[in-house]
């Protein structure tokens, strides 16, 4: 029978579980979230008049795992109402509730016997067909299930989520020996298709793979900076950005996840694995020890590795530990000129090839610390991973690595490693040895028909396994499917006559090069396409307009042409939305400004859940001009029936809304609550998988286009003075107030007098173009006020918004 997940149990709701559940209803899976029954009443239940009957009591655990969750930052669920898609309980009443769930996810304490108990209540009620995983990090799946029957052993797996579930990436499928394959298969695909992560399938092996190459990475680097008589902050300062690692680097990565998490991390894979060869790296070292008894954890406890303090003056100042003397010091930033150099490289693969063959101290800690990690990282295959493939994916996806240790190792070279190894009297790994003989020169290898990766078991490359579902434009441009292209912005054949319009600006800033290819590709894909996605592989759709272009323009004096900016940007977004071909937006990260205003021009949008879009402008100083303002009208206006607004319908709550996101640059922190906003409509798509996205958008225009029809201009109604004599009794009593400063409310009466309609009467109904033009109107007033540029400049120095 093939199986579906609709329906989903998660026991345990702690941190863990709860988040987990959580990611589970942004998926759309209604969840159960079970925990324990309190073992007492507490003096305050007793005085609530609780009993051990009473159910608020029974599911304390579970319900406070709930509201932990709808409290916590950052957010676990895409909006809150998300929440009310999750039924609490507990293991002793409503186990039952096990029989209608799909999948059964234990999260609970790792305690062998604990788990083991629950599941053998847990395989009484469950269905035949329920798919049963444990979300352990470190016990092994055969302990877990060593008293199953031999039916729930095919059936169970692992499945290790990283913390925080919403956001990181990887998640760790752990077949057991009887695991039935399509059983593997299907949570492969439906944690990658549904749920949006990156999967590696695991060996049951301590620590899996994310923790056993990640706890060696740190322990390896910390080892090395005591060996070399170097500070926190000079660790840091290396193994960082240059190197391919966040930007938290090693100890403020500590700090943030908590030192307590990175401690028992270290200590339980110190006693799982008696045989590693680096086994001793693993226990954590004597700072370590004493900065949990002092209960210095980090960023949960205000004080770790660093902290954050003021001086005499008040001042803000960063402070770092010394661990000679235990007494916390000012921060100073180190300088390395390796470090440096690195920081002027095109891409990553240089800035760490530049690291690695520098002469000064950075550079010799660097070279150390990467040659360990390539032999740690090719010991261990194949006892925790059959492939390179699975090493480098678990850390580029559960660590925030650039690249993973073998692609890592190819951008230092493979023999330029061996070198410094065998400089560094270091054993190479007679595996590498054989690489080389066999005249193999990199880990992974581009050819004709795809990319290759070496196999140390077949001592030969190996075809790495393409999904359909994910589209790469640099391989498809690199497969000469370049349509058009400037310096801004590129389009790209994507095959089944849909182009894909990629931006490659920096932060995908709106120019004219990209008004030009918007512009130019509706042309094209009018005469040629079924349609067009507008997407990227960026991290951020687009930050918005360029705005030191814009206050460059202001400066000179280019009036006319910072006019001609503006119209062109909006008739190539109005161009977009009329084409007589679908357009499918595809943004993704911060889409903000004219991001959005792009955005938001399509005919439909295919959002990556992680999408955090707005219109921002006000922050500046000026007002949504590409059409942003005219579209969040329509969107809000679009369903209010005909006749209504003759009748007399009070249009108050829409307009009420597009002021309130507007005028407070209001951005949502993912796609479901874009659709709240109103930046998105409730029809656009949500994809989890980034990776996956534009095939998403790629089928929502095909889809779009067998019987698409450009939509109709839009008639817009208004409400005319009434809405701006609103606005202006509630902006004075702000200013009043102290809410808002003057400026503020000036902006804010520019916006009022848009979403008006103009010089007006309530019920006029306008077009969509008249809206445009007072757009413009506003904002080429607004920019040209001293105020609005000292705003500008402030943003462009300190990049943070000014109120003035």
């Amino acid at each position: 029978m093939p199986f579906e997940i609709k329906k989903a149990a998660v026991l345990g709701a702690g941190v863990m579980g709860a988040a987990i559940a959580a990611h589970l209803t942004n998926a759309g899976i209604e969840c159960v979230l079970l925990d324990i029954v309190p073992p007492e009443l507490t003096d305050n239940d007793k005085k609530k008049g609780l009993t051990k009957d009473s159910p608020e009591w029974r599911n304390r655990f579970a319900a406070g795992g709930l509201a932990n969750l709808l409290k916590a930052k950052p957010a676990g669920f895409y909006t809150k109402k998300n929440a009310s898609m999750i039924r609490t309980g507990n293991f002793e009443d409503h186990l039952k509730w096990l029989a209608g769930a799909d999948w059964v996810i234990e999260v609970v304490i790792e305690n062998l016997k604990i788990k083991q108990d629950l599941f053998a209540r847990v395989e009484k009620v469950i269905s035949p067909n329920c798919i049963v995983t444990t979300n352990t990090s470190g016990i092994p799946i055969k302990d877990i299930s060593a008293n199953f029957g031999p039916k729930l052993k095919e059936r169970f797996l692992g499945t290790h989520f990283f913390n925080p579930p919403r956001y990181m990436k990887l998640l760790e499928i752990i077949p057991g020996a009887e695991t039935r394959r399509d059983v593997v298969d299907f949570m492969v695909g439906f944690c990658e298709n549904v749920l949006g992560k990156g999967v590696v399938i695991c060996k049951d092996v301590p620590n899996f793979i994310g923790n056993r190459i990640g706890v060696y990475d740190i322990s390896n680097a910390i080892n090395l900076m005591m060996k070399k008589g170097m500070r926190f902050e000079d660790l840091d300062a290396v193994i960082g950005k240059a190197l391919g690692r966040p930007g938290s680097a090693v100890f403020g990565t500590l700090d943030l996840v908590g030192l307590d998490t990175g401690y028992h991390v270290m200590n339980n894979l110190y006693a799982a694995v008696p045989d590693d060869e680096m086994r001793e790296l693993f226990k954590p070292s004597e700072f370590m020890a004493k900065m949990m008894e002092k209960k210095w954890l980090g960023n949960k406890t205000k004080q770790g590795f660093y902290k954050k303090s003021k001086d005499a003056s008040g001042k803000k100042t960063k402070l770092v530990l010394d661990y000679n003397t235990f007494e916390y010091v000012p921060f100073k930033s180190p300088k390395f000129e390796s470090v440096s150099a690195a920081r002027r490289s095109d891409d990553i693969a240089s800035s760490i090839r530049t690291v690695f063959n520098g002469k000064d101290a950075a550079a010799e800690l660097a070279r150390e610390y990467l040659c360990n990690n390539f032999i740690y990282a090719a010991n261990r295959v194949p006892e925790i991973c059959d492939t390179i493939v699975g090493i480098d994916n678990a850390m580029k996806w559960g660590y925030n690595h650039v690249l993973g240790p073998f692609e890592t190792w190819d951008a230092v070279g493979l023999k330029e490693s061996v070198q410094a190894m065998k400089k560094l009297k270091l054993k190479v790994p007679k595996k590498i040895d054989e690489m080389i003989k066999g005249g193999f020169e990199s880990f992974y290898a581009k050819k004709k028909d795809g990319v290759y990766y070496y196999d140390f078991g077949k001592k030969n490359y190996v075809k790495l396994e393409e999904n359909p579902r994910i589209i790469l434009l640099p391989s498809l441009k690199e497969a000469n499917r370049l349509i058009k292209s400037n310096l801004g912005a590129s389009l790209i054949d994507t095959g089944d006559g849909v182009a894909c319009l990629e931006f490659h600006t920096k932060m995908n800033a709106v120019d004219q090069d990209i008004i030009n290819m918007i512009s130019e590709s509706c042309d094209i894909v009018e005469r040629d396409f079924a349609g067009m996605i507008v997407g990227n592989h960026a991290q951020n759709f687009s930050v918005g307009a360029n705005i030191f272009m814009v206050l460059v323009a202001v400066q000179k004096g280019d009036w006319d042409v910072l006019d001609k900016l503006i119209s062109d940007f909006q008739n190539a977004n109005m161009k977009m939305k009329y084409l007589s071909r679908p357009v499918v937006s595809a943004p993704a990260g911060m889409v903000l400004g004219g991001g959005c205003e792009m955005a938001i021009h399509a005919a439909r949008v295919q959002a990556c859940g992680e999408t955090y879009m707005g219109l921002v402008e006000v922050g500046v100083g000026v007002i949504p001009a590409g059409g942003g303002t005219k579209e969040l009208m329509v969107r809000m206006t679009e369903g209010i029936p005909d006749g209504a607004v003759a009748a007399g319908l009070n249009m108050q709550q829409f307009y009420a809304k597009v002021f309130e996101n507007i005028g407070m640059a209001k951005v949502a922190t993912s796609a479901a609550e874009a659709m709240e906003l109103g930046y998105l409509r409730k029809t656009d798509g949500i994809s989890l998988n980034r990776d996956q996205q534009l095939w998403d958008a790629k089928q929502a225009v095909l889809g779009l286009a067998r019987f698409y029809r450009k939509p109709k201009p839009a008639m817009i109604p208004v409400m005319g003075e009434n809405f701006r004599g609103m606005c202006d009794a509630m902006l004075f009593n702000m200013a009043h107030g102290n809410f808002i400063s003057e400026h503020d409310a000036h902006i804010a009466r520019k916006l009022a007098f848009i979403l008006s309609g103009g010089d007006c009467a309530e019920g006029t109904f306008v077009t969509e173009q008249e809206i445009l033009d007072l757009e413009r109107e506003a904002f080429l007033s607004l920019i040209g006020e001293q105020k609005t540029q000292d705003r500008i400049m402030h943003m462009l120095s300190t990049g943070k918004p000014l109120r003035n």
